[in-house]
């Protein structure tokens, strides 16, 4: 395992995307990470996305969505609507250093379990809570889910085809990529306040995430380029506003991603193309000049790189080191050569499916480089171990739990 944070213990209290993300990333660096489910039921995403199967091609109860986002943690089920059972999660929060939730805003408060009642019980704690529209405003009550983010946030008004052409409008991005963003930046934070607990005040504090924000905060840079201009950022598929050429184009047997991102790789892009007369000409001669003719350049480009095939284009366009790239499927990403020299995918021995095939972290560490030991959990798998573990309970006490449907 990682031992970069060894001696730091998390409780995973999220569901669905953006929460267990943290978690996840937390467990890649070697922290202890618990996840509380509901029992029977557990995280919604055990419900969410395909039925994984074993080496005979059987379908398992553990779902694609769940197994993404769960690895390396330890699960434990706790009914929360029950006293002892909050009671079992302020045991557990009072040992560890963090605790991650995605509740609604003030839902946690309900079962006692609000960062202001486990602060009394560890001041140490680092308390991240992740919510569609954060604890404050006029929003905090409101569930939302990433297409509500994207939409709000003005992601979807500035991605998808231009007006004018086939299938304009706004379009969302193809992952949950609101849920994600806000998970980094919740690693990112719970980080900086641990270093901060470590060196500076000796306590924790609340950390306040909210989806609609984070989500707003990742693409600030368009949003500069609105308080510049006054202008909305248009849509333009697979373009650059500010960049020219910076997009898709059609070779003979498919489409090359160019992406030319000054006035001298411009200069050896025409020349590669066979249409050095590009670059002397007075329209084209710096970016702003290209991106405000793109109208005219785009389509001469167009036409030259239709004549031959992706795979010419890719290597002229490396010869010259032109950034360059094809439009590639999962089968394809996952066979290309240097995602397989950096070993992005992985497998796990999972105790139902068997090899679990798997998407690295991408974090290269050159002293403790992330170890991959422990599969997604079954639900409640660990909740014996853990209750025996962190809280010296008996196996005749915590039978007692489970009869009255507490774990």
């Amino acid at each position: 395992m990682n031992q970069l944070m060894t001696n730091i213990r998390v409780l995973d209290m999220s569901r669905v995307f953006s929460g267990p993300w943290v978690g996840q990333m937390f467990a890649d660096f070697g922290a202890d990470v618990i996840k509380v489910e509901r029992p029977v039921q557990g995280d919604d995403t055990r419900h969410q996305g395909f039925r994984v199967c074993n080496a005979d091609g059987e379908e398992t109860a553990e779902t694609s969505s769940f197994v993404a986002m769960n690895r390396g943690k330890r699960s434990i089920t706790i009914d929360l609507s029950q006293a002892d059972g909050q009671a079992l999660v302020r045991k557990l929060a009072a040992q560890c250093d963090v605790l991650v939730e995605n509740f609604k805003a003030g839902d946690l408060n309900r079962y006692g379990l609000g960062y202001t009642a486990l602060r009394e019980i560890n001041p140490r704690l680092v308390y991240c809570s992740i919510s569609g529209f954060g604890q404050t405003g006029p929003y905090s009550s409101r569930p939302g889910y990433d297409p509500i983010f994207q939409s709000m946030s003005g992601l979807m008004a500035m991605t998808g085809a231009p007006d004018g052409t086939p299938g304009a409008g706004p379009q969302k991005v193809g992952y949950a990529v609101s849920d994600l963003t806000a998970g980094f930046y919740a690693l990112a934070a719970t980080l900086a306040a641990l270093h901060h607990r470590d060196t500076v005040s000796g306590e924790g504090q609340h950390i306040d995430i909210a989806l609609l924000d984070a989500q707003i905060g990742a693409i600030s840079h368009m949003a500069q380029n609105y308080f510049a201009s006054g202008k909305q950022p248009p849509r333009l598929g697979t373009s650059s506003e500010i960049t020219c050429p910076y997009q898709a184009f059609e070779c003979s047997d498919g489409q090359v991603m160019v992406s030319v991102g000054n006035d001298s790789q411009f200069r050896k892009f025409a020349s590669a193309i066979g249409h050095p007369e590009l670059a002397t000409d007075e329209r084209f001669l710096t970016n702003p000049k290209r991106a405000a003719h793109r109208a005219v350049l785009i389509p001469l480009i167009a036409e030259a790189l239709a004549e031959k095939p992706v795979a010419h284009w890719l290597h002229a366009l490396e010869q010259q080191g032109i950034p360059c790239g094809p439009i590639n499927d999962f089968a394809q990403a996952f066979a290309d050569p240097q995602v397989v020299h950096r070993e992005l995918r992985r497998t796990l021995e999972h105790p139902t499916i068997g090899a679990l095939p798997f998407v690295a972290n991408p974090v290269k560490f050159s002293g403790t480089p992330v170890r991959y030991q422990r599969p997604p959990p079954l639900l409640g798998e660990h909740t014996n171990e853990i209750l025996t573990e962190l809280l010296g309970m008996s196996l005749s006490e915590i039978g007692r739990l489970r009869e009255a449907r507490v774990v």
